[in-house]
């Protein structure tokens, strides 16, 4: 930052001069980190790019059609798009699928039977999961209720997948073996592709026929592959995390195997109609574009996150992953310590917003959670995660998980509002 941009943010937004320093001083202590992070955005632009010449994609895709939406153009374009970019034999990618959670749901719900079990491999799942699988409130239409079992690995005690348990754990009913590859509410690194890959193989050579799926919400375009380049049968995610680069309006994706795709598509619609009707609804054009865009926003992300490791470190507090690890995605998980400042972390982001700046984010009891949660988020595109967001659920340790910045700039921007609002409520002190 130069003098004149410093002078602006303590004259227009006041933030004292020593948050300032602290922030340029943790981005000279990241300069490798950031380098590897661009380089990683380079390669997937590059990626992203090449897919869209071979898919041919071209004006006609950015319309759409009325109805049952047969012989949709646009639709089959983008799907075969998708594929491409992640590696996968086929996509299903719907602006009807309302969140990460519905394409998880569909996907569980699309493949497994009764009879079958599910194995979560990284320890406890998402909120939101438990639901689906069955540990919430009875007479939602569970897998539990139709007859599907669950069971959970946990992680090492460093937070890693435990290989070796997974592979004692898979019995003839194991039909599905699963990673969420963000840490959720928990305090863990995300699940790095290597690990996917040894994971994958290991599950693979215990049982031939179990199917690997991976829950990749935030973790799209962090590295160089995908899961499903790296031995993953099928995968799922949200069009308003990564993938949509804060363009897509709604929506989520599934990837993977054609057959198990297809699966899928008869839950998602009907049997019999699968993938070949559904609207776009118009959001084509903001769909393609969105992935486009997504390999560097994705990146301003990550060092965006990497950033506020760096500062919240510095300042004393606990924070997952570390600035400078290899294993990252656009999340960053800050210990607070207790509710009144966690809270406040997350006023803090909302406070650097572009829309609902002047809003006060208070925790509620959301549906799907245990926890009443706390969200921050003046986004464009409401809950979009992708856009500079911070939430966390309103328990015990009290960790606040940031994420997001379409720019790196407003997200180095969110890092600074958020310390200056910490320090205005006499949680940190002046440096």
């Amino acid at each position: 930052m130069d003098n004149e941009t410093k002078a602006y943010l303590r004259e227009q937004f006041g933030i004292p001069g020593w948050i300032i320093e602290l922030t340029q001083a943790s981005e000279s202590k990241l300069s490798e980190v950031f380098q590897r992070l661009d380089d990683i955005g380079a390669y997937n632009q590059y990626k992203v790019l090449s897919a869209f010449q071979e898919c041919r994609i071209q004006d006609l895709h950015f319309g759409w059609n009325t109805g049952y939406g047969y012989d949709d153009p646009g639709r089959a374009a983008l799907e075969k798009l998708y594929a491409t970019v992640f590696g996968a034999q086929a996509a299903l990618v719907r602006p009807t699928i309302v969140s990460g959670t519905h394409a998880l749901a569909s996907v569980y719900f699309g493949i497994l039977r009764p009879g079958d079990e599910l194995m979560y491999c990284s320890g406890r799942p998402y909120d939101t999961m438990e639901t689906i699988i069955g540990l919430g409130e009875a007479g939602q239409g569970s897998l539990n209720e139709f007859g599907i079992t669950y069971r959970c690995v946990d992680v090492t005690e460093e937070g890693d997948i435990d290989i070796p348990a997974v592979v004692e754990a898979i019995s003839p009913a194991t039909r599905m073996v699963c990673i969420q590859r963000a840490a959720g509410y928990s305090f863990r690194q995300p699940v790095g592709i290597d690990r996917i890959r040894e994971w994958a193989a290991a599950c693979k050579a215990k049982k031939p026929d179990v199917l690997c799926m991976v829950d990749n919400c935030y973790g799209e375009f962090t590295d160089r592959l995908e899961p499903t380049d790296a031995g993953v049968d099928i995968m799922a995610g949200s069009l308003i995390k990564n993938p949509g680069g804060g363009l897509a309006l709604s929506g989520g994706y599934i990837a993977g195997r054609e057959d198990l795709v297809r699966q899928v598509s008869y839950r998602v619609t009907s049997p019999g109609i699968g993938g070949e009707c559904g609207l776009t609804f118009g959001q084509s054009r903001s769909m393609f574009q969105g992935l486009f865009l997504a390999p560097n926003v994705v990146c301003g992300a990550m060092k965006g996150a990497a950033l506020c490791a760096a500062v919240f470190q510095a300042l004393g507090y606990e924070v997952c992953p570390l600035p400078e690890s290899q294993n990252r995605d656009v999340i960053q998980a800050v210990l607070m310590g207790d509710a009144t400042a966690a809270s406040t972390f997350c006023e803090g982001v909302q406070s650097a917003s572009p829309v609902d700046a002047h809003i006060l984010p208070i925790a509620w009891d959301m549906p799907g959670y245990e926890d009443p949660v706390i969200m921050a988020a003046g986004a464009f595109v409401q809950g979009s995660s992708i856009e500079l967001s911070a939430d966390g659920p309103m328990r015990e340790p009290y960790i606040a998980y940031f994420q997001g910045g379409l720019t790196y700039e407003h997200a180095r921007f969110g890092v600074m509002k958020t310390v200056s609002h910490l320090q205005h409520k006499g949680i940190i002190d002046p440096r």
